[in-house]
């Protein structure tokens, strides 16, 4: 399958030195919206008339609307204000039964074969007859495409997840699938990095999993640099995902591999909550996560990603802060259980 190229323009938030601003980026060149779209003072502001902005934009000659230089910019989290991030795990095949292998999920005893084997059946399974996984992720665990990476001083086994991010444009409760695409605005990057130690709440056995603290931690979310406009993208399924690791490529596929379509999430996670402009629905992530290749984040390693025409992201990893939170100091045992700083 051949990678899509796309035109048009992008949309972000930047910062000139003094002040942050939405912009659309035209090749090399910013457009600040507030000088050509009345009313428009940052990205939110455009879901409301989604459409008639994009058109009203297409016309823009940004040589006469006074286009400043991306690269004298420093550019933020493209939604502004950020929204919910409404993440679908388990999401992609292969990576599901990577991590099966990985973590041994499955039967006692059991080799990698027969690993991987019980994890294809129980993903085709689940395909056919259930649910997508969905979590939620709070909008303080989101930084920028270029910001730094800052691992937990409590939380080991830092992994990364590059995903493609689905920009919600309209409110949408119960919606149908074949309606669901008319509630897309765009596409982003996304990394949903975790904390694997953190995962595991082997203190209430019954609750299995702990998505919060193992993914909700300052900058675990890296995201943009910009949003493409779902226009510009006309099959989100030929995008290519790649991450590489200080120059390693580690993740490399297209968005074909999911057990659930972007039209499916939509469906099902708006059947339970109301999905607001603005909320990035993540999609889940390809094989070749930290896991699969027995390697985690440590400091001073970079993250370059990259989803085709939607942007590039570089994240330097920066290590743990040295200082537990006031909640683990009287808990030694939870913070060694967890891989953190006193362990």
């Amino acid at each position: 399958m051949r990678e899509t190229r796309i035109s048009g323009f992008k949309l972000g938030t930047f910062e000139d030195g003094t002040e942050q601003f939405p912009g659309a980026v035209f090749g090399d060149r910013v457009v600040d919206l507030r000088s050509v779209l009345p009313g428009i003072t940052r990205i939110g502001d455009l879901f409301a008339q989604w459409d008639s902005h994009l058109d009203a934009l297409e016309q823009l000659d940004p040589a006469a609307a006074g286009g400043r230089a991306l690269k004298t910019l420093k550019v933020h989290p493209p939604v502004q204000p950020v929204g919910t991030i409404i993440a679908a795990g388990a999401n992609y095949r292969e990576h599901v039964i990577q991590m099966s292998v990985a973590h041994k999920l499955g039967k006692e005893g059991a080799d990698e074969n027969q690993l991987a084997a019980d994890a294809a059946a129980e993903i085709d399974e689940r395909g056919r007859t259930g649910d997508p996984y969905v979590w939620t992720g709070i909008p303080s665990a989101v930084c920028g495409a270029y910001d730094d990476v800052q691992l937990p001083d409590v939380g080991s086994n830092v992994d990364w997840e590059l995903e493609l991010g689905v920009v919600i444009g309209r409110k949408a409760h119960r919606v149908a699938a074949a309606d669901a695409m008319d509630y897309v605005a765009g596409y982003t990057i996304v990394n949903d990095v975790t904390s694997r130690a953190l995962v595991p709440r082997t203190d209430i056995a019954m609750m299995g999993t702990d998505w919060f603290r193992s993914k909700n931690q300052p900058t675990f979310f890296p995201t943009g640099p910009y949003v493409v406009p779902k226009r510009y993208v006309p099959d989100p399924a030929k995008l290519r995902i790649q991450l590489s690791l200080n120059g390693t490529l580690m993740q490399d596929a297209l968005a074909d591999d999911l057990l659930f379509d972007i039209p499916s999430l939509i469906a099902y996670a708006s059947s339970v909550a109301v999905l607001q402009p603005g909320d990035v629905l993540i999609t889940g992530s390809p094989a070749g996560n930290g896991s699969h290749w027995g390697r985690f984040l440590r400091d001073g390693d970079v993250m370059e990603a990259e989803i085709t025409s939607l942007g590039t992201q570089r994240s330097t990893v920066r290590g743990p802060s040295g200082q537990l939170p006031p909640w683990y100091a009287d808990r030694p045992v939870a913070v060694a259980a967890a891989g953190g700083a006193a362990s």
